[in-house]
């Protein structure tokens, strides 16, 4: 079993010898957490409020499941950062375009501040590839 790192040429690549945005390992898929900073990490931020940030988050997401070989229902697990508890409607109604069938467990936690101050969201996500297929309405 290898460690595998996954790319996206849509999705910018952290600064080198920091961290993976995402690895695969058998069929776990493992996202860092993402934001809406652009490629460069350094330049504009994609949208100035939480649904706008979530909707390119969930699409960064979306590009490296895919690009593992997997796509959105195999996410299992996600974990959102808002500096606002008050957002959390504006990311669930971008989560529930990007879902079908049975959407991954969540936790939401409000934080204080992200690396950027005009970042208001934060998402990491965890995968099995394959998993979407697997179980529908709690039945095998």
């Amino acid at each position: 079993m290898q460690k595998r790192r996954i790319t996206h040429p849509e999705v910018g690549e952290p600064p080198q010898d920091t961290w993976s945005n995402c690895l695969v390992i058998d069929r776990h898929v493992y996202i860092a957490g993402m934001t809406a900073r652009g490629q460069d990490f350094d330049g504009a931020i994609d949208g100035n409020d939480a649904y706008a940030q979530a909707v390119a988050i969930f699409t960064k997401i979306k590009n490296l499941m895919e690009a593992a070989g997997g796509e959105m229902d195999d996410l299992v697990k996600v974990l959102i950062y808002l500096t606002d508890i008050n957002d959390r409607d504006a990311v669930w109604k971008a989560r529930r375009e990007f879902f079908t069938g049975d959407y991954p467990v969540s936790t939401l936690i409000e934080i204080s501040k992200l690396v950027r101050p005009e970042l208001c969201v934060e998402i990491e996500a965890v995968g099995m590839l394959g998993a979407g297929r697997g179980i529908q309405n709690g039945s095998p």
